[in-house]
């Protein structure tokens, strides 16, 4: 489910008319996830930072944004979104937080030992910010009577704290961002439109999803044949997940105008 909803990209970014723009457009949009990759390969410690930091900003205005866009949807006028709050909050705590959790030591250990260090001794400092940022949010959400989002911001929190760091980042990706964004993305596909006007709401979704399955699919296998053939010295989950983090990169360039279109609403 994380994958599909970032290889639906170019379906609201690029006229699907034109396919010399489209074939350009994937070009681009592999050449940058390819370089991304690489440089993770080669700064493993820098680039995961970076990892760390895209994430947060992607995560937490992915959750502004579909936020935004529900109000929309259900007429709500009268309690705006904090959306600074928001932002920092809804992307800090599901990143940093089983980042800096002791148990991640042994997660980050068989990922990637360099890795294990990320925070640079910065551990403590981190955690303090990011409850500064939780306790803010939730009083701002509760200030604007958001109480539906205060219940999940606490979730997010609950899953961050009581969960292994590697099930958290995966239940949240899989579960949570990518199943928002592709409820957003349903918004703007055509054929979920129209599934939507004949009061279709499960198919409106799934026609979001199904398209993307093959980047799925072709990921795995695409990984796992360079892992069978020797041609990458990492272990295969460390080179699986920097596929993932490599494709945040071009998904977040992207995913910017529709983002920016919805927290303008």
């Amino acid at each position: 489910m994380g994958i599909p909803h970032g290889a639906l990209d170019h379906l609201v970014t690029v006229p699907r008319t034109n396919k010399r723009v489209m074939a350009l457009f994937i070009c681009g949009y592999v050449a940058v996830a390819v370089g991304a990759v690489l440089a993770i390969l080669k700064w493993n410690v820098f680039g995961f930072q970076l990892v760390v930091l895209m994430s947060l900003v992607h995560f937490g205005i992915g959750d502004s944004a579909f936020l935004n866009e529900l109000d929309r949807l259900k007429g709500l006028t009268t309690s705006r979104l904090p959306t600074a709050f928001v932002f920092l909050a809804f992307g800090a705590v599901p990143v940093v937080i089983p980042l800096i959790n002791s148990s991640s030591t042994s997660a980050l250990a068989e990922v990637n030992s360099s890795l294990i260090n990320w925070h640079q001794g910065f551990d403590n400092e981190l955690g303090l910010i990011v409850q500064a940022l939780l306790l803010i949010a939730v009083l701002a959400l509760v200030a604007t009577k958001r109480f539906r989002d205060v219940i999940d911001l606490c979730l997010l929190a609950g899953l961050a704290i009581f969960t292994p760091p590697l099930i958290a980042f995966a239940t949240y990706f899989g579960c949570w961002h990518a199943m928002r964004h592709t409820a957003r993305l349903s918004l703007v596909l055509p054929q979920s439109q129209r599934d939507y006007q004949a009061q279709h709401a499960v198919k409106a979704f799934f026609s979001a999803v199904i398209p993307g399955t093959p980047a799925l699919i072709g990921s795995f296998v695409v990984a796992a044949g360079l892992w069978l053939s020797g041609s990458i010295e990492k272990s295969f989950f460390w080179f699986l997940l920097t596929i993932v983090w490599a494709l945040t990169v071009p998904h977040m360039i992207v995913t910017a105008k529709l983002d920016r279109s919805a927290l303008q609403k």
